[in-house]
């Protein structure tokens, strides 16, 4: 999603964190230029009572929405709604959803299929049906956190397991800190893109594992850019660096 010039951003206030909103604007704001920025939520009740103050800090609009009916929120029919509205005015590149909840699968489906770029932005319980129907999708637990001294430990093809920092129980039971399916992807970009010399762009392998899982982010699995990540596997990936056109430097690897 570089350089994009418009970006909507809609966060459903039932369905995130607020100590995570910075974080969140800064995230999306490195992909261009936040024009909508609104909230939805039932302001009136307890839960949302200390959003107030941040989202006037962080200059975001409230959306109000009463509950119409007691113990179900009518907040993600109104963020659906206004979504299709500001699609229609066709003056938007990308919609962020900020949302950990399935019901917003269908939305985010619409909108790729209008052309938009779609980020979705959850915590790691976000169902796969509404992480696979976005074209970029970041965990919430991934933002504002240290990557460069945390790896997550890995299994490695001929050591068993890599030296890294150890996991709780339940973070190893994570399926997201399976590292095959990273692998598999990796192998396949390899035999789709590589040069004469067996060598494929790190950017383009990167390009290509966030099309075909767009869940991907290198921080899940304790490394802060896809490089160091490839990097930390010495038995799998063979690494160089070369200069590109002025002084852009393009890292590429091959897979051993």
């Amino acid at each position: 999603m570089d350089n994009l010039q418009k970006i909507v951003l809609l966060i459903d206030a039932d369905n995130t964190r607020l100590s995570k909103l910075e974080a969140v604007i800064k995230e999306i704001s490195t992909h261009g230029r936040i024009v909508v920025k609104r909230a939805y939520g039932n302001w009136k009740k307890d839960a949302l009572k200390n959003w107030e103050s941040e989202l006037k800090r962080l200059a975001i609009k409230a959306q109000q929405q009463f509950d119409y009916v007691s113990g179900k929120n009518a907040t993600d029919m109104a963020l659906v709604i206004d979504t299709v509205d500001l699609l229609h005015m066709g003056i938007y590149d990308a919609f962020v959803i900020v949302a950990s909840d399935s019901d917003y699968t269908p939305l985010a489906i619409k909108l790729r299929e209008s052309g938009v770029f779609v980020m979705g932005v959850g915590e790691k319980k976000t169902p796969e049906a509404f992480r696979k129907s976005c074209d970029e999708f970041v965990f919430l637990e991934n933002l504002d956190k240290d990557t460069e001294a945390k790896p997550q430990t890995a299994k490695s093809s001929k050591s068993g397991k890599r030296k890294g920092k150890n996991t709780s129980s339940t973070e190893s039971e994570d399926p997201l800190d399976d590292f095959k399916e990273i692998h598999n992807l990796l192998k396949i970009a390899s035999d789709k893109y590589q040069d004469d010399d067996g060598y494929v762009n790190v950017s383009s392998a990167g390009t290509f594992i966030k099309r075909a899982k767009p869940d991907f982010d290198s921080r899940t699995y304790g490394y802060a850019k896809l490089p160091q990540l490839l990097e930390a596997f010495p038995d799998k990936y063979e690494m160089k660096k070369y200069s590109g056109k002025g002084t852009v430097t393009i890292i590429a690897y091959r897979c051993i």
